[in-house]
């Protein structure tokens, strides 16, 4: 039934889409409904919907067929519809907003589809590649089916003693470092920890010639008694991490407790209320900061003592006051690169750190602004160029571990009028090189594990993590050229003999305490095979007395000079014991005049070696 020709003129044109409205992308049914509601709010939407017929993806006789047949119904609908607009009075820009929040809900549910469906096939292929393993490893494991019941049995059975085994294993010895799984035979060998930081040879050809009071370095450090660790820190130098070393990174009976928040931890003795160590992180700077050699020479006592106040002592007792800090006193350091060291100073003092608090006392007073001027007018130097920092006469950078490690008393202090300047210099070198070589210990900041190992063989006192060894820092990030390298060498060259002698002195100490320790771990073995070789000529010796008793037993008439076979057993045993002497004796030689080729093999070494040999059986008699 056709709607007369007044209603279609009434209705106006067929609904078209606005401009720029997006493509439908989603339910069809759903998004049918919600035009047709929009279709209803404008007039002439039901003559539209009349003449294009139903929506997409509604069916003829969904909301199409009733209109059709009743004009009735589809007048009172376009009543309402112009009565209750619904999205006619929302502006275009909302209505565009609508659509673009439709488009990403749609293009999300499209993600969340793909992401589904691929992790569907990724599972699914896992589940074949697994299946193939398994099947490749526990193929052989299907026969046992095939077995009678008491193969079955036997297998598992096995198959559970195997894993009581390493259940029990697990609790006995845990860990990597057990005995029991080290199986060197089978294995290769282990890397060296203390190989060199820079991955050359740990061996290196001597240029100084120490003694072995210089490189034999063991403190018998008390840490109950009255015995201190000094630390003197020099700028730049890995200071600051070696300090937290030493009060965060020991196994001690009492560690050192530190709080959250606070730079310095408190380090005493066990059972006691008195510090065993003198550094920034335990006392503070209590003799001013970053005291050099002459200052805690002079400051340590007095504050060890509870003399904080007390004036520092005058020269005259300078001798009986390092007599007194060398009884029980023990000065440790750490030196570095005078190259790195430099540059990294002088990028510390681009960001403005001044060290105006150190106090550079020396002989009892500190030093005049004619003696020691300063560098820059302002509050700090920060922000200076290189040319600037190097071109200062006066800068205490150049030279500065000789001079932190000099007695500056020898030279006049800071008074440069007293000697000429290459007097001074060597004079200042030579005490360097003196204190540094009567130090407890010292380490280089390029040797970290080295500098660990020799301390914990020096103190006696392990470290709980090793040392980290950190290749890259602000000194190494700044690009300079071979002239530039070169002046900052000349400008520190007594730092560069200095280290070049702490270097050489610092890696022989190494390699004396290595072969120390190995020809320990030799020593060790070798008593070891004394002790085996003893218990097993006691149980000899044993079997052959009670074998003498049983037979004087039976035959007490009989002379035992008589016997020719119980002779015969002592001469064997006699000369048994000579060759077993003799071989070791004859191997501890050699390996010695190996480790020391330079060296006279010893007259009474083989004697030295039986009589330890013959004490040892008769102690296990």
């Amino acid at each position: 039934m056709a709607l007369p020709a007044c209603a279609a003129r009434a209705l106006g044109p067929p609904l078209q889409p606005e401009r720029g409205a997006p493509a439908r992308t989603t339910c069809p049914r759903r998004h049918s409904r919600v035009e047709a509601e929009l279709a209803a709010s404008r007039p002439g939407a039901v003559a539209a919907s009349v003449r294009a017929g139903p929506p997409r993806g509604v069916s003829r006789g969904f909301n199409s067929q009733p209109l059709l047949d009743d004009p009735l119904k589809a007048s009172s609908s376009v009543a309402g519809a112009a009565r209750t607009p619904l999205f006619a009075l929302l502006p275009r820009g909302r209505r565009r907003r609508m659509h673009d929040l439709r488009r990403r809900w749609d293009l999300g549910s499209l993600c969340r589809a793909l992401l589904t469906r691929g992790l569907a096939a990724l599972g699914h292929s896992l589940k074949h590649v697994l299946g193939a393993i398994f099947s490749k490893i526990f193929g052989p494991l299907a026969s046992v089916g095939n077995m009678d019941e008491k193969s079955n049995k036997l297998l598992l059975a096995l198959v559970m003693l195997f894993l009581f085994a390493v259940i029990v294993l697990q609790y006995v010895c845990p860990g990597t470092e057990c005995q029991l799984l080290r199986l060197q035979a089978f294995s290769s060998p282990m890397p060296d920890p203390y190989r060199s930081e820079d991955e050359s040879s740990a061996r290196f050809v001597p240029r100084y010639n120490f003694s072995r009071g210089d490189l034999l370095r063991k403190v018998d450090f008390d840490i109950k008694g009255d015995d201190l660790i000094v630390f003197l820190h020099i700028q730049k130098t890995g200071g600051t991490t070696f300090g937290r070393h030493l009060v965060r990174n020991i196994q001690l009976e009492q560690p050192c407790e530190c709080r959250v928040g606070q730079k310095k931890c408190t380090c005493h003795r066990p059972g006691k209320r008195e510090t065993w160590l003198f550094s920034r992180f335990s006392t503070g700077w209590s003799c001013g900061l970053h005291a050099d050699w002459t200052e805690l020479t002079s400051c340590v006592p007095a504050v060890v003592d509870g003399k904080r106040d007390a004036r520092l002592r005058p020269s005259r007792w300078r001798i009986f006051q390092i007599l007194d800090a060398a009884r029980n006193f023990h000065y440790i350091t750490i030196l570095r690169d005078p190259v790195s060291r430099y540059l990294s100073e002088w990028r510390h003092v681009q960001r403005g750190a001044t060290w105006k608090a150190s106090l550079h006392v020396c002989d009892g007073r500190p030093p005049t602004s004619e003696e020691l001027p300063s560098c820059y007018t302002g509050d700090d130097w920060s922000g200076c160029p290189l040319k600037e920092f190097m071109d200062c006469p006066y800068n205490l950078a150049n030279n500065r571990q000789v001079r932190m490690l000099s007695d500056l008393t020898l030279v006049g202090c800071y008074n440069l009028s007293v000697m000429p300047e290459k007097q001074r210099n060597k004079v200042l070198l030579e005490s360097a090189k003196s204190n540094l070589k009567h130090m407890a210990f010292f380490g280089l900041t390029e040797f970290q594990r080295k500098t660990q190992y020799l301390f914990e063989k020096t103190f006696n006192m392990n470290f709980i993590s090793p040392f980290t060894q950190y290749n890259t820092t602000r000194a190494s990030s700044v690009e300079i050229n071979e002239e530039i390298q070169k002046r900052i060498e000349g400008l520190n060259f007594l730092d560069m003999e200095l280290y070049s002698y702490a270097k050489d002195l610092f890696l022989q100490r190494y390699q004396f305490m290595r072969q120390k320790e190995h020809q320990e771990a030799r020593q060790k073995r070798q008593e070891q095979r004394k002790f085996l070789k003893g218990r097993f000529l006691q149980t000899h010796f044993q079997s052959q007395g009670q074998s003498q008793s049983q037979s004087q037993s039976q035959n007490p008439s009989q002379n035992p000079s008589q016997n020719p076979n119980l002779n015969a057993n002592q001469n064997v045993t006699q000369n048994l014991i000579q060759n077993l002497t003799q071989n070791s004796s004859q191997k501890e030689n050699r390996e010695s005049q190996k480790q020391n080729p330079g060296q006279e093999p010893s007259d009474g070494s083989a004697s030295n070696g039986t009589n330890d040999y013959i004490g040892s059986v008769e102690k296990w008699r």
